[in-house]
C-alpha cells in the first residue's frame, strides 16, 4: 500500500529518473540511444501489406514512440523502449514483429509476453489487425483457457504467440510450443510483469529460447529489476525514451469531489450520471465484489451500465468489451486489472470511484482517456481517508488536482 510507507521512503519519480540516468550514463558501452525519427509510416520502409494493415486499423500519423521505435526493431536490434501507457507501444512492436516474419514458414517466430490475460488478448487483436493483409497467424496463450485447445492450435502452426508467462512456460515445457524458430522475444509492460512476480518465469522461458534472439523490452517505468533483465538478456540494446514530460497527463483535466464518507459516493455518482451518459465513461473501483455491488445499485436506479472484472469468464468479458467499444453501452464499471487492456478510442471521462491503491495505477486508469492527445476528464472521489493518497498522486505526477466545478458537462 502506498501511503503506509514511512516518511522518506516514498517513491519519488523524479529522483528515480535521475538515478536511472546516472546508472545509464555509466553504462554507455551497454546502451546506445537511438534518435532517428520517421515522421510517417510510409517513410519506414515497411512492406506494402503491413502498411495497408496499419492504415486500415485507423492509424494516420505515428505517435512519438512509433516514430522512433518501429525502425530499430525492424532492423533486428535489441531495444528498450520506455513510454507511458497509451502512447502506441503495442503497435510499435507489432509492426516490428510483422515486418520480420517469414509468412511462408508456419512456425512460431515471435513470442510476446504480457502481465495479464486482457493485455495479451488486446495485443493479439492488434497484431492480427495490423497483420490482416500479411496473412499472419497469431495465438494468445493465456491461463484460464483449455490447455488441450492451446496445444491443438500450436501444433497446427502459428507465426506469433502472445501470452502470459505461466501458460507460455507450460507450453514450452510440454514442447507444444516449439522454440527452434523463435527469433523475436518481446516483454510488454515489463515493469508490471516484474512487480507481479513473474521474474523467475521470464528467466525460465528465456533458458528455453534459441541463444541468438532479438529482445524488445517495453515499459512505462524502468525499475532496477527491469534493468537487470535487460543486462542479462540483451546485446548492445538501443534505448528509446519518450521523456517523462511527454508522459504527462496532458490534455486530461483532473478533478476531485470531496465525498467525505464512503457511503456518500453512490449519491454523488448518480448525480453525475446524466453527465456520464453524454459520453463514454469508465468507472474504476478497487475490488471485484465492488464492481458487482455498484453495478446492482446503479441498475436498481434504472441507470444503464456494463461491468467487467477478472472473475468473469473470458467470453463474457469479450462480449461486454465489444458492446462498450461499439458504443451500445456507454458506462463501464471495472477494476485495475483491466485498466491496461481498455483501449477505447472514445472514452473521454474516467471516474475513480475508489482512488487506486498505488500511485502508478492512476496513470494507467486515466491515461486511457486522452490517448494520442485526445482530451479527457478524470474525476476522483475522495473520502477523508483518501486525502493522503490524493496528495501522493499529485506529488508523484507533479500535477494539481482541483475541486470539481459545477459545470462539469461543459468540460466534456
Amino acid at each position: 500500500m502506498a501511503g503506509s510507507a514511512p516518511e522518506g521512503t516514498q517513491f519519488d519519480a523524479r529522483q528515480f529518473d535521475q538515478k536511472l540516468n546516472e546508472v545509464l550514463e555509466g553504462q554507455d558501452e551497454f546502451f546506445t540511444s537511438y534518435d532517428e525519427v520517421h515522421e510517417s509510416f510510409d517513410a519506414m520502409g515497411l512492406q506494402e501489406n503491413l502498411l495497408r494493415g496499419i492504415y486500415a486499423y485507423g492509424f494516420e500519423k505515428p505517435s512519438a514512440i512509433q516514430q522512433r521505435g518501429i525502425v530499430p526493431f525492424c532492423k533486428g536490434l535489441d531495444v528498450i523502449q520506455q513510454a507511458q501507457s497509451g502512447t502506441g507501444k503495442t503497435a510499435t512492436f507489432c509492426s516490428g514483429v510483422l515486418q520480420q516474419l517469414d509468412i511462408s514458414l508456419v512456425q512460431c517466430q515471435a513470442l510476446v509476453l504480457a502481465p495479464t490475460r486482457e493485455l495479451a488478448q488486446q495485443i493479439e487483436k492488434v497484431m492480427r489487425a495490423l497483420g490482416d493483409y500479411v496473412g499472419v497467424k497469431v495465438h494468445a496463450c493465456v491461463g484460464g483457457t483449455s490447455v488441450r485447445e492451446d496445444q491443438r492450435i500450436l501444433q497446427a502452426g502459428v507465426h506469433v504467440v502472445v501470452g502470459t508467462p505461466g501458460r507460455v512456460f507450460d507450453m514450452l515445457k510440454r514442447q507444444s510450443l516449439r522454440a527452434d524458430h523463435i527469433k523475436m522475444f518481446v516483454l510488454d509492460e515489463a515493469d508490471e510483469m516484474l512487480s507481479r512476480g513473474f521474474k523467475d518465469q521470464i528467466y525460465d522461458i528465456f533458458q528455453l529460447l534459441p541463444p541468438k534472439i532479438q529482445v524488445g523490452v517495453f515499459s512505462a517505468t524502468m525499475p532496477p529489476e527491469a534493468l537487470e533483465i535487460t543486462r542479462k538478456f540483451m546485446s548492445k540494446p538501443v534505448r528509446i525514451l519518450v521523456k517523462r514530460d511527454e508522459l504527462t497527463l496532458e490534455g486530461i483535466k483532473q478533478f476531485y469531489v470531496n465525498v467525505e464518507k464512503e457511503e456518500w459516493k453512490l449519491e454523488t455518482l448518480c448525480d453525475l450520471y446524466e453527465t456520464l451518459a453524454i459520453t463514454q465513461s469508465v468507472i474504476f473501483v478497487n475490488t471485484r465484489r465492488k464492481v458487482d455491488w455498484l453495478t446492482d445499485k446503479m441498475r436498481g436506479r434504472d441507470h444503464t451500465v456494463s461491468a467487467t472484472h477478472g472473475d468473469m469468464d473470458q467470453n463474457t468479458r469479450d462480449i461486454i468489451m465489444r458492446e462498450f467499444r461499439s458504443g451500445s453501452s456507454r458506462v463501464l464499471i471495472t477494476t485495475d486489472l483491466l485498466a491496461r487492456g481498455i483501449d477505447v478510442q472514445q472514452v473521454s471521462l474516467v471516474i475513480n470511484y475508489d482512488l487506486p491503491t498505488q500511485p502508478e495505477n492512476y496513470l494507467h486508469r486515466i491515461g486511457r482517456s486522452g490517448r494520442f492527445g485526445r482530451k479527457g476528464v478524470a474525476i476522483n472521489f475522495v473520502t477523508r481517508d483518501d486525502e493522503r493518497m490524493l496528495f501522493d498522486i499529485q506529488k508523484f505526477y507533479n500535477v494539481v488536482v482541483e475541486e470539481l466545478p459545477s459545470n462539469v458537462a461543459d468540460l466534456l
